[in-house]
């Protein structure tokens, strides 16, 4: 006998070296783990040997009954697992620790989490599907999305979570599988397997390769019947078995044995391979030598309940060589089927004494020696962090797929040069897509009900973006194009250059039976928020595209393929801690907004932060008046007052200066001959940039237009009506003599200086500047500042005259003027100089949101680049922001203002570096930005409303106090 014994054992050795060599299940402390199994299994019945086959189906989101019926199961039948389904985490957890504390042995917790417990649990976080991540070239991020599910797992007591699937997709009408595979790759698809698998197994929870032997090349669903798979042994061992034997050799703890009709495998037809013998003992554990926990797949599927009862299938599949029933139909028969087969001897006690110890065994390595309660407290939290926030945007972002750029569009670039329509197709929405694409520049959203209408609207654009939004909710969902889509695609596209951005399964496009017309084609995988974002962003290069198909398109475009893109240096939009802030000291300036509402500092504002280029704040708050019929909404314009200074009138200076037109050192008679011989002609560009010229702060222009004694506007320089003398529009129904300007400048002119010495904040020489690079570059300032910087940077919300471009609805009022205009000043430009100008001065008359003012702001902080163009030199950035006059105890830069030296000067918090820089506006504005931090920030307010008296913003220092609250925010 003895020496029977020993041929088997080198017999078995010896086959395990072509196989499988490894035990998954043991843990490093073998000996205390055999101790305790070997404890429990000598004390058990057969019935509670037989109650440990069996995982049976428990719900949080059912009544009583249900719960009654679980219990039963464990205290009568001894049910040793349980697979949670629908329900919530909260209810989940409180039934695991009822059900446990029901149980003499510690129950097997399973669950089908695939893409995350959202797949099965209400307010859980959702990651992406597996065919999303199997575009993404580092399986680093994979095994961190293992790791994350881990943790999910672990901290709701979960101990197995059936995942991954290791089917390989090579079926694009697969019905099952699909966007659940990794792909058609078997390499691509066995690496992201293992890499998700030691992830999640590091955290003590099991993974589970699904669905053995390989469910991927299948046009049915095992739910419903039982799909065939006529292919040979040789062509199953190079395709299917491939990554199961690389995930068994990685370590995976279990496997799940799958509902198919493979007859090169099993020849009785009608017996579902997870029943079968042939492929679970013989193929899966002795051929492959797999010796981890094998479980069935779901055992009320018609695949394998249509075979036989429910008990006849259980007893079935445990004599095939499984060790645990998944959702077995009826214990009770079940129980007497098996326990009447080990006394016919048709199954062995040995063989229930192998299975039971296996469960045992895996119980032990999941940590079920020593179990503990899951802790109810906090569970949202922890199943809902910022950390798997910022895993699922790397994994979308290294998941998206440029397939094809004929014209080399993508990022688009050159935007002054678009002119961009978004149409959208399918049966989802775009919403965010769309709303992220209009952070870049201008885009209209285009639609109609018959093509030849939808052609005609697109006639003036030459760029066309469609978006192809198919349903998100699950990856079953159908991701196929309508016949009419289809027509209208390629006739846009025949007409126009498009670009085709398809949020759902790559095997849509297998549909397209010509890619001939279309310029570009992104696949994003998922109509998700965030790939709808994150999409949006890359097309604009805010970061580059490294995704590779996981599957084939046709012969077009192969599995592997997928074009790199370049990054434009633009903007991106992201969340707090993905620029190294917090999310939760931010949450401050929410704070901070109740009080400057409640007490009625501004009816509403704007507040953006950014940092390392990413946009992480942005936000609005309150309404255009205190009537709070219009709420401020992130698109809304606002008028800067004198950050005009510094987003127009300065970066036209520096292009001057770069273009010999206006070097700092000139003086006044240099720029403006007309100014020779005043008492301003030698003061010089640098003196003027810095406010130490001696001009004075400014002149009320407006008053000399009006009577000295009513106050009100002279006949004599107003009409209400235009004319060719009066064509100046100041306001609504409020023309100026267009002479006047004349006499403005004759003001300035003829003014007296300061006598003393010293820095003296003055608009006047923004008047100067005005006229100079209007005369030098022989256009106005408006026309230049749209030209040079705003169109291209796309900043279509940044302008001068915004009545002219805007809906009133959109433009945010400054001030209900009773002193001058005697009117809501809305959509025309708050400072009476600027307006006595027609709105475009030097010194104010820019109008834009927070958005845009930070694209100027980041060009600014990115050394006169953005957007993949370069602006201006790095060198005349640095020279314009720096001090010339410090010794004299003057702060400002050249044109922008800098930290205080004086401390009790409130122009920061006080808290940024000295090489930041920025400026303030009178109605209630703010742009910072500082190179050491990285960080820019704006703040938009109309604090002037109702009127200009409304000084509650100033006195409390709010603009400087939300700044303390971002450098606060930093954590790294």
């Amino acid at each position: 006998m003895k020496k029977e014994i020993l041929v088997l054992l080198v017999i078995a050795f010896g086959y395990n070296i072509k196989a499988q060599t490894i035990d998954p299940l043991v843990t490093k402390d073998a000996k205390a783990q055999e101790i305790w199994v070997d404890s429990i299994l000598s004390n058990m019945t057969i019935d509670e040997k037989i109650g440990q086959l069996f995982m049976v189906q428990a719900y949080s989101n059912l009544d009583v009954k249900h719960e009654y019926f679980i219990t039963q199961m464990i205290e009568k039948y001894h049910v040793g697992n349980l697979i949670f389904m629908q329900g919530t985490p909260e209810k989940q957890a409180a039934l695991n620790n009822h059900y446990q504390s029901l149980s003499k042995i510690p129950l097997m917790i399973g669950f089908d989490g695939e893409w995350g417990l959202d797949m099965r649990l209400q307010n859980t976080y959702k990651f992406p599907w597996n065919m999303t991540l199997g575009a993404i070239q580092n399986d680093s991020l994979v095994k961190e999305f293992g790791e994350h599910l881990g943790k999910h797992c672990k901290r709701l007591g979960i101990h197995i979570n059936f995942a991954p699937v290791v089917d390989i997709n090579t079926n694009p009408e697969n019905p099952i599988i699909g966007n659940r595979s990794f792909g058609e790759s078997k390499e691509n698809v066995t690496q992201k397997a293992i890499a998700f698998t030691q992830g999640m197994q590091k955290y003590g929870v099991m993974a589970n390769a699904k669905h053995f032997p390989g469910h991927g090349d299948t046009a049915s669903d095992s739910h419903y019947t039982l799909p065939v798979l006529n292919f040979d042994k040789a062509r199953l061992d190079s395709i299917e078995l491939y990554p199961y034997r690389k995930v068994f050799d990685a370590g995976i703890g279990s496997v799940m044995t799958a509902h198919l009709n493979i007859p090169s495998l099993e020849p009785n037809t009608d017996l579902p391979t997870s029943l079968s013998k042939n492929v679970v003992t013989n193929l899966l554990q002795n051929e492959l030598g797999f010796n981890g926990l094998i479980i069935t797949d779901g055992l009320n599927m018609k695949a394998a309940a249509n075979y036989a009862t429910s008990a006849e299938i259980d007893v079935a599949a445990i004599k095939a060589g499984n060790d645990m029933l998944l959702i077995p139909q009826d214990i009770p028969a079940s129980v007497r089927l098996l326990k009447q087969a080990i006394t016919l001897k048709t199954l062995s006690e040995e063989q229930l004494n192998f299975s039971v110890k296996k469960i045992l065994k895996a119980k032990y390595w999941m940590g079920l020696n020593n179990y503990k309660p899951v802790v109810l407290e906090n569970l949202q939290e922890d199943l809902n962090t910022i950390d798997d926030e910022l895993l699922h945007r790397k994994l979308v972002k290294n998941s998206i797929t440029l397939v094809k750029d004929a014209k080399k569009n993508i990022p688009l670039a050159n935007l002054e040069l678009k002119k961009i329509a978004y149409v959208k197709l399918g049966d989802d929405s775009g919403e965010h897509f769309v709303n992220m694409l209009k952070n870049y520049t201008k885009v209209d959203v285009i639609s109609d009900s018959n093509l030849d209408g939808l052609i005609a609207k697109l006639k003036p654009y030459n760029q066309v973006i469609i978006g192809f939004h198919k349903s998100n909710n699950h990856p079953w969902k159908s991701y196929k194009f309508e016949g009419k889509e289809l027509v209208w695609l390629q006739e846009i596209a025949r007409q126009k250059n498009v670009i085709l951005d398809v949020f759902t399964s790559p095997y849509s496009l297998l549909q397209l039976k010509s890619f001939t017309n279309i310029e570009a084609i992104i696949v994003s995988y998922q109509n998700s928020k965030l790939a709808q974002e994150l999409s949006a962003q890359a097309i604009f290069g805010a970061y580059i595209l490294q995704g590779k198909l996981p599957v084939s398109i046709g012969k077009e475009f192969k599995v592997g393929h997928g074009i790199d893109t370049y990054s434009l240096s633009r903007l991106e939009y992201t969340i707090p801690e993905d620029a190294d802030m917090s999310s939760k000291k931010l949450i401050a300036i929410d704070s901070i907004s109740k009080i400057v509402l409640k007490k009625k500092m501004a009816p509403g504002f704007q507040v953006l932060v950014a940092r390392k280029g990413k946009v992480i704040y942005n936000k609005s708050f309150g309404y255009h008046t205190a009537d709070q019929k219009t709420a401020v909404k992130n698109s809304d314009i606002y008028d800067l007052a004198s950050l005009t200074k510094i987003l127009a009138s300065l970066p036209m200076i520096m292009k001057a200066s770069e273009d010999q037109k206006i070097p700092l050192t000139a003086s006044l008679e240099d720029i403006l001959p007309s100014f020779a011989k005043t008492n301003k002609a030698t003061v010089s560009v640098k003196e003027i940039l810095s406010h130490y010229g001696k001009l004075k702060a400014w002149i009320p222009f407006y008053i000399k237009t009006q009577d000295s004694i009513t106050h009100k506007n002279s006949g004599t320089y107003y009409k209400s009506q235009s004319s060719s003398d009066y064509n100046v529009k100041v306001a609504e129904n409020l023309y100026i003599r267009k002479s006047y300007k004349d006499s403005i400048y004759k003001y300035i002119k003829e003014v007296d200086q300061r006598e003393n010495e010293g820095y003296k904040y003055s608009d006047l020489g923004y008047y100067l500047f005005k006229e100079a690079l209007e005369e030098k570059y022989g256009k106005p300032l408006n026309v230049l500042a749209e030209k040079e910087f705003y169109s291209s940077l796309g900043a279509d919300r940044m302008t001068y005259l915004p009545i002219e471009k805007f809906n009133k609805s959109e433009i945010v009022p400054s001030e209900k003027d009773d002193y001058y205009r005697n009117q809501l000043v809305h959509g025309y430009v708050h400072d009476m100089g600027a307006a006595m100008l027609g709105g475009v001065g030097g010194h104010a008359g820019l109008f834009a949101n927070a958005n845009d003012v930070a694209k100027m702001m980041q060009m600014y902080l990115q050394k006169g680049f953005y957007g993949g163009r370069r602006y201006l030199n790095a060198e005349t950035i640095d020279t314009f922001n720096a001090r010339y006059y410090a010794d004299k105890n003057n702060r400002r830069g050249l044109g922008f203002d800098k930290p205080q030296l004086n401390p009790d000067v409130k122009a920061t918090c006080g808290c940024v570096s000295d090489e930041s820089f920025g400026h303030s506006g009178f109605t209630g504005t703010y742009a910072w930005a500082d190179p050491k931090t990285e960080i820019v920030y704006v703040f938009l307010s109309n604090r002037t409303y109702p009127t200009a008296n409304n000084r509650g913003l100033v006195r409390e220092n709010i603009r400087t106090e939300i700044q303390q609250i971002i450098q606060d925010a930093i954590i790294d």
